[in-house]
């Protein structure tokens, strides 16, 4: 039996839904049973997805309120999306029990999880029922919609766990943030705009208190915390439950912070679309962020923020090669000890505890130099889809000093946020992703058009090439330009200087594959795989 000890360090781990909807008998048979024999382990548990992210179990959620909203004519349709939930669910269950080696395990654990997930299914129809008569529902009601399936995967990981003799304990932080600032709602956003980023350590001590109450067990937690003041996926947004997992960590002073996903780490493209790209060891944090905003599903800004502050070292692993080390993200610190990588798993026959290495030579073997960890060529390309581009010309009526203020306020009105911005005394041309609402997108351009003429462009894309301190990279501008120009790429718009590490530009979205191939290449460095095919072609040798 596994059980939590003084003597470990302690070890947070974090599951897609994609992950443990394919592999939950993997996760839960062998991943964590070893890692727990070395650590205090914190598994942070997503909702169950499939393939797409269309049918897992949040978006099904969410399809529910909807149907909530649409009034008592949707309640057939309710009731039944809600069956489809409670019975994908206990068809996880039931297909972990009948999976081979689960013959002798005692089926009671398995019955009472099965009894609490219909419990809680027939309590959100309960509560959507009654929301269907008004048709609408709050933004902290749709919150707690949300958390059941997260409450439900833990649940389900927690009775998996325990039947194969590793005792686990489901924790659900749904009332956390009534628990920590009061259940005046008033009260929660003042501290929230009073307290900042800081408002998720506050958050982070209610968790530490939580985890140590499981005792000898292992917690489960899970990812949807709340009930935020303006509603977690408005806050936050759906990469959540990475912030939650940043807070466990914080809240244990965790060795490491683990995300497992689907894919071996950070790429320096995207390997679907550049064939050639190759797998990082390690990023900066802020060469992280940048790529998850402009368009790598890497890691969420916010969790950055937290293990930054906390130095806590994040490594992202595949679930389908458990004995990968997968890439590594340092928190910006002078420690000068960095960890090799946790690996019970590996192949190798070292012993699994931490080994030191120098940070220095570490980076340095990875391509930073010295203590600013300077870059001499871009460390990744991404593409950023589903992009318009809005030019904006001021009309001589309108004074040149307001102009600017004028076109974000219409913007921060309709609720569309800017990706790229460039300007000039009477222009402004802004990178906007495509709004959901097609409304939102003319009521802005006949906002706009009261000052100045407007023209929108739609389907484009940004690329974003990025590097560390990438400002000093005397030439790389010139390199990215020449790259595009020799591939016949129109250049629409151009961002560098209000970031030190990235240099962005709009392209047509027919365009945008050709250019990350381009750059990848030519600027990276990095040989396309016919190159690197062509160097291994046999010829016609002569002994």
């Amino acid at each position: 039996m596994v059980t939590a000890t003084a003597a470990k360090p302690w070890l947070v781990q974090k599951y897609g839904g994609t992950s443990l909807g394919k592999l939950l008998d993997t996760i839960c048979s062998s991943i964590i049973p070893q890692y727990a024999t070395g650590h205090n382990l914190i598994v942070v548990c997503s909702a169950f997805s499939g393939s797409l992210k269309a049918s897992g179990t949040t978006s099904l959620l969410l399809q529910c309120i909807a149907y909530a909203e649409l009034g008592v004519d949707a309640q057939k349709r309710l009731i039944d999306l809600v069956d489809v939930i409670r019975d994908n669910h206990l068809n996880v269950l039931g297909a972990f029990t009948s999976a081979p080696g689960q013959a002798t395990v005692p089926l009671q654990i398995f019955e009472d999880t099965a009894s609490a997930i219909k419990k809680e299914c027939e309590s959100l129809k309960r509560f959507l029922l009654a929301a269907q008569i008004i048709g609408e529902l709050s933004p902290r009601s749709k919150d707690r919609v949300i958390s059941l399936g997260e409450k439900l995967a833990s649940m389900i990981i927690a009775a998996c766990l325990t039947s194969n003799g590793t005792l686990a304990k489901p924790v659900f932080l749904d009332n956390i943030v009534a628990a920590a600032f009061g259940s005046s709602i008033h009260d929660q956003v003042a501290a929230l705009e009073r307290l900042g980023p800081k408002f998720y350590h506050v958050l982070a001590d209610q968790i530490s208190a939580r985890i140590r109450e499981c005792g000898q067990a292992i917690p489960i937690v899970t990812g949807f915390f709340g009930i935020m003041p303006d509603s977690l996926l408005q806050t936050v947004g759906r990469g959540y439950s990475d912030l939650c997992a940043a807070m466990c960590a914080v809240a244990v002073g965790a060795e490491e912070l683990q995300i497992w996903k689907e894919v071996d780490g950070i790429f320096t493209a995207d390997p679907r679309k550049v064939p050639s790209a190759r797998l990082l060891s390690t990023v900066t944090a802020e060469e992280a962020t940048e790529l998850t905003y402009y368009g790598s599903e890497v890691i969420h800004p916010l969790t950055m923020d937290q293990i930054r502050e906390a130095c806590i070292p994040l490594r992202l692993k595949n679930v389908f090669k458990p004995s990968g080390s997968g890439t590594i993200i340092y928190p910006s610190t002078n420690d000068t000890t960095p960890i090799s990588p946790i690996s019970p798993l590996s192949d190798s026959s070292e012993s699994p505890t931490r080994a030191i290495a120098p940070l220095s030579s570490f980076m340095l073997k990875n391509g930073y130099h010295g203590a600013q960890q300077e870059r001499r060529k871009p460390t990744a390309v991404t593409v950023k889809d589903d992009i318009l581009l809005i030019n904006v010309v001021c009309n001589r009526n309108t004074k040149s000093q307001g102009f600017l203020t004028q076109v974000f306020d219409r913007l921060e009105r309709n609720k569309i946020p800017v990706d790229l911005v460039a300007t000039s005394e009477r222009h402004v041309s802004l990178a906007v992703q495509s709004p959901g609402d097609p409304g939102a997108l003319l009521r802005l351009k006949e906002e706009l058009e009261r000052f100045g003429q407007v023209a929108v462009s739609p389907n484009m894309s940004i690329v974003t090439v990025v590097g560390h301190k990438m400002r000093n990279m005397v030439g790389v501008s010139n390199e990215i330009l020449s790259a595009l120009a020799s591939s016949q790429i129109s250049i629409y718009l151009i961002s560098q200087g209000a970031s030190k590490i990235n240099i962005s530009l709009v392209v047509g979205a027919d365009d945008a594959l050709a250019a990350m191939n381009a750059i990848h290449s030519e600027v990276l460095k990095i040989p396309t795989q016919r190159e690197q095919e062509n160097r291994f072609i046999p010829g016609p040798w002569l002994y």
